[in-house]
């Protein structure tokens, strides 16, 4: 364990699968509200809609390697999912680099991939296509999809009809249908009923077993404790500890 940024390259032995290197992530935000899209574009035209700089990751690095389970832990806003976001290739960093060696499966917001007025038997060719699976293998695994989301009577629903458990449930289900390099879970396991919570637990277990490497964040710690090897504290946007996810937790915890 490690309160130095530069110092958190893992187990000599391991091999990185990601590797964020002094990642900054900045976005513009307009100083004042704007109505519509018209007033928008007229005081951009005469140049009166003024912006000011919000830094949601500031200066971050670290490596996880493969085989890891690795948490992300902090406040509300701290950056935790923007940082993912960079990680699952949504956001392009606004300085740094962020390699990804291997294949990726993120469960970031619920909802994401997905067409609301569309079924849940629609939706899952939909968000599959959208995570890389051929038509082919989402035919030969539609019926694995449903039964591990527990919702074959409402396949032929429109999506806009879903709880947000249920809508968690299929995102979870296609996004773990194969074992790919690295599972990105973004507070979805606190979504939905506890036996389903167990269930989605008891996958991902599975999963690492067979070689997946996790990064997981969560406002639960109890879970992080449970689930993960390594973890990284991020606080106000910037660095705070990465080292063993237990004594990350409790140096979170007792702050």
């Amino acid at each position: 364990m490690t309160n130095e940024p530069q110092a958190m390259a893992g187990h000599p032995a391991s091999e990185p699968i990601v590797i964020v290197n002094d990642v900054s992530v900045i976005f513009n935000i307009a100083n004042e509200k704007v109505q519509s899209l018209k007033e928008y574009f007229i005081k951009i035209a005469r140049r009166e809609l003024m912006f000011k700089e919000f830094v949601a990751v500031d200066d971050v690095s670290f490596t996880v390697d493969r085989g890891d389970v690795f948490g992300l832990v902090g406040t509300n806003g701290s950056g935790k999912s923007t940082l993912l976001k960079v990680i699952a290739g949504v956001l392009e960093p606004s300085k740094g680099t962020c390699t990804v060696h291997g294949t990726i499966s993120p469960l970031i917001e619920l909802g994401a991939g997905f067409d609301m007025e569309l079924t849940a038997r629609e939706n899952i060719y939909l968000n599959g296509a959208l995570l890389g699976f051929s038509r082919r293998f989402l035919d030969e695994h539609i019926d694995e999809i449903i039964d591990f989301a527990e919702l074959h009577d409402f396949m032929e629903m429109p999506l806009k009809n879903y709880s947000s458990g249920m809508v968690a449930r299929i995102a979870f289900a296609i996004a773990t249908v194969t074992d790919p390099d690295l599972l990105i879970v973004d507070e979805v396991l606190s979504v939905g009923d506890f036996l389903f919570q167990q269930k989605c637990e008891r996958r991902i277990q599975t999963m690492i077993a067979s070689g997946t490497t996790v990064l997981i964040v969560s406002h639960d710690i109890s879970q992080i404790k449970r689930l993960c090897n390594r973890a990284l504290w991020i606080e106000k946007s910037r660095f705070k500890m990465i080292g063993d996810a237990q004594e990350v937790c409790e140096a979170y915890e007792n702050q």
